[in-house]
């Protein structure tokens, strides 16, 4: 499923559960699929339905902590950790701002035995004015055992992302595919508060990480193979360059002899 087009991840996975019906519970559990958007009636604000706010059919708002459609046994989260998603939320929303400069974020934190559990999201879709479609996912979920006044946060990030291009000159092109990394670390805090800046900081690390990971060697990757296939210049002033460059070489070899 990691090696399939994520934007055809839904489809992919209905189709797998098909095939082994009784691993239902456990593909849904095990497969990243891409984040939806939803909105919160009661505070006005969007937010990210994914598995993690997800109980039977309905969906749990970050900002409200109301599931939609309304349930009454829904999963909620204990007061002490309701009070630190809420801080979380507001500062992944600076976050988001920040560095993707729009999209979506939503953060969901849930009880452990031996502390806490989260999951933060961010989504941004491209506006598609230069007729390219994109959208980039990212997935955080930690775990953050707490020991004294230290903790042991375990973290493991997924970046999905899918550019598809549909122009005359161009033709079609679809780069797609996704990338899973873990990071484990020690953190003291001396308040709960501080849950949320360790946190911050390990998926600010991981995600810059990550899309230098990109940048540099996927997409360079791509783009280097793309220009051995394909030459941006004709063949004919690609010959007249390589003409001069060895005219050029030859007058310098014989000024060297000379002097």
């Amino acid at each position: 499923m990691r090696r399939l087009p994520p934007q055809k991840t839904e489809e992919n996975l209905a189709q797998l559960i098909d095939l082994v019906p009784n691993l239902h519970e456990e593909l849904i559990n095990a497969v990243d699929q891409p984040l939806k958007i939803g909105s919160c009636k009661k505070e006005g604000k969007d937010y990210i339905l994914c598995a993690f706010n997800r109980d039977g059919d309905s969906h749990r708002s970050p900002w409200s902590n109301e599931y939609d459609p309304h349930i009454n046994d829904g999963i909620l989260p204990s007061s002490r950790i309701r009070k630190l998603e809420i801080a979380a939320n507001e500062a992944f929303n600076t976050y988001r701002e920040m560095y993707y400069e729009g999209g979506v974020s939503s953060a969901y934190f849930w009880d452990d035995q031996e502390g806490f559990s989260g999951a933060v999201l961010f989504k941004k879709a491209g506006d598609g004015v230069r007729k390219m479609k994109g959208v980039w996912d990212s997935i955080h979920v930690f775990k953050a055992n707490e020991r004294g006044r230290k903790a042991q946060y375990k973290l493991t990030s997924t970046v999905m992302l899918y550019t598809i291009t549909n122009k005359s000159d161009l033709g079609n092109m679809n780069l797609s595919g996704s990338m899973t990394r873990q990071f484990e670390a020690d953190y003291p805090f001396d308040e709960p508060s501080a849950h949320i800046a360790n946190i911050g900081r390990m998926v600010e690390d991981i995600e810059l990480k990550m899309r230098n990971l990109l940048q540099e060697v996927y997409f360079s990757k791509t783009k280097d193979i793309v220009n051995g296939l394909r030459s941006v210049n004709s063949l004919i002033d690609a010959q007249k360059q390589a003409d001069i460059q060895r005219e050029l070489v030859g007058k310098l070899l014989e000024r060297e002899r000379k002097t």
